[in-house]
């Protein structure tokens, strides 16, 4: 305190004597190198306070950030990128076709089908529509020949973007249409890369994406081993492009956890990530909502596999309902370190008091809670009460190809608000490689290097007259612009 009122008594010194902008300057590089975090959030505060959105977007877009610990892989992927990394999949001798009719085809709609016969927009691969009845062909366009129309229906149909849409919409019919996608391994290296050259972008250093493992096919229908997509992962991991994006990635792999078979499913994933060492953490999934796949069905099986089986983590979804229960402690009692959103913990006291300042972190993601309908408004989710309480958060982007957003939209999310300080801005994107899954000597090479950026950045922002751009002009994705109404403002900008 001392320090600080010195410093102080020092600047209103100067500022009686020097002229106003090398006074602001030399305000700034007292303050940052007396005591560097108040420098930090003594300039931040004044940007805010100045900052358009769009200048404050931009900020945000240039910042570095630690890392997207809670992103389901196949849920990631920008509707464009799906379109386009789809055509060029013939090169692996793929061809896909949507359903653009409904042709009443005979019997087809009583039939019992895992897709419902009436969804458009249905996506089915070279394989399975040479399966189809000739009436049923006639429903499908190859994906390669939609009309300019049709190419826009299908790329909003995997976007949460209608005002009508939400919570059903997403879990019964964004997947479906999906479809044989989600079976091409190659794709879905493809889907992995173009992330991670994406959130190198924004500034992102570490993923750890939840990545699907089962059901994969080739082009000429051979079923493909778990090892044998999981060496395709790493195959294309390996290559220079993936390299030179700058990000370490490793891998969750996944359960649904209200499928009657879920337990011997979980074996399977426990023994396979015991074993690859790119796998650090088996997750489950599913809607919550849905009481076949409540935490404490699996404690014994858990239980059963620790007796021989050791070194597996677990990240585990828990807490993502709107209504108060149990889940997040039972979960806990799973042994699992990391929750996935969290969001009703602020419904169960006894187990928020004791996550405060422990060694288990809750992954938020505003915006798929917003969209899913968890909160009808941003000031309703309880983000702030557990930042500011202690318990251990850091943002994430979750299924954020269905979303159209981006980690920069969670942040400004956020900040926006919330009024994050500089400190926390630094805690949330600290935290996401702190409780990383990453072995220590990893995870400190990341932290330093994020350390470094970080403090550079600081640097570059308080030593000038105002904000420089140091990145070209951020991406606006779809949901910035619906929600904040930012991008005509931010073209603007950049145009003047």
């Amino acid at each position: 305190m001392i320090l600080r009122n010195l410093v102080l008594w020092l600047g209103l010194s100067m500022r009686l004597t020097c002229r106003p902008v090398r006074w602001r300057k030399l305000s700034w590089l007292l303050l940052f190198f007396m005591h560097p975090s108040m420098a930090a959030d003594h300039w931040f505060e004044r940007y805010k306070a100045s900052a358009t959105p769009a200048e404050l977007y931009q900020f945000l877009y240039a910042m570095p950030k630690g890392g997207d610990l809670h992103l389901h892989l196949s849920g990631s992927v920008l509707s464009r990128w799906y379109y386009e990394l789809a055509l060029a999949q013939s090169d692996n001798g793929y061809v896909y076709y949507a359903k653009q009719h409904i042709n009443n085809c005979a019997g087809a709609a009583e039939e019992a089908r895992p897709v419902p016969y009436l969804l458009l927009q249905h996506t089915v691969d070279h394989l399975t529509y040479a399966q189809l009845s000739d009436c049923e062909k006639t429903e499908y366009v190859d994906l390669a020949t939609l009309s300019e129309a049709q190419t826009a229906r299908w790329l909003s149909s995997i976007v949460l973007d209608k005002a009508h849409e939400g919570r059903d919409e997403f879990f019964e019919n964004h997947w479906n249409r999906l479809g044989d996608l989600l079976r091409n391994p190659y794709l879905m290296a493809e889907v992995l890369v173009a992330n991670m050259r994406a959130f190198g972008d924004e500034g992102l250093i570490y993923i750890e994406p939840q990545v699907p493992i089962f059901g994969f096919v080739t082009a000429s229908g051979e079923a493909l081993s778990l090892d044998r997509v999981l060496e395709i992962y790493t195959d294309r991991l390996a290559q220079a492009d993936a390299k030179a994006t700058g990000v370490e990635v490793r891998m969750q792999v996944s359960l649904l956890r209200f499928l009657p078979d879920a337990e011997e499913t979980l074996k399977v994933l426990y023994a396979f990530a015991s074993k690859h060492s790119v796998i650090v953490a088996v997750n489950m999934v599913g809607r919550e909502d849905n009481d076949k796949g409540y935490p404490l069905r699996f404690l014994s099986t858990l239980r059963m596999l620790r007796q021989t089986q050791g070194g597996v983590r677990l990240s585990i979804h828990a807490g993502e309902v709107d209504e108060p229960n149990h889940h997040i402690r039972d979960t806990l009692l799973l042994g699992a370190e990391r929750i996935g959103h969290g969001f009703n913990l602020i419904t169960d006291p006894d187990t928020l008091r004791l996550m405060r300042y422990g060694p288990y972190l809750i992954e938020i993601s505003l915006i798929s809670n917003l969209l899913l309908e968890y909160v009808d408004d941003f000031s309703r989710h309880p983000f702030p009460e557990y930042l500011r309480l202690g318990v251990p958060i850091a943002l994430a982007t979750d299924d954020r190809g269905m979303w159209d957003s981006t980690m920069t939209d969670e942040f400004f999310v956020a900040v926006t608000e919330f009024s994050l300080s500089w400190d926390e801005i630094v805690t949330l994107s600290r935290n996401a490689l702190e409780y990383s899954f990453l072995d220590e000597t990893t995870k400190t090479k990341l932290l330093a290097r994020f350390d470094r950026r970080i403090e550079k950045f600081v640097r570059q922002v308080q030593t000038r007259d105002g904000f420089v751009w140091t990145k070209p002009p951020a991406p606006k994705l779809g949901l910035i612009c619906r929600t904040y109404n930012l991008c005509p403002v931010m073209q603007n900008e950049m145009e003047n």
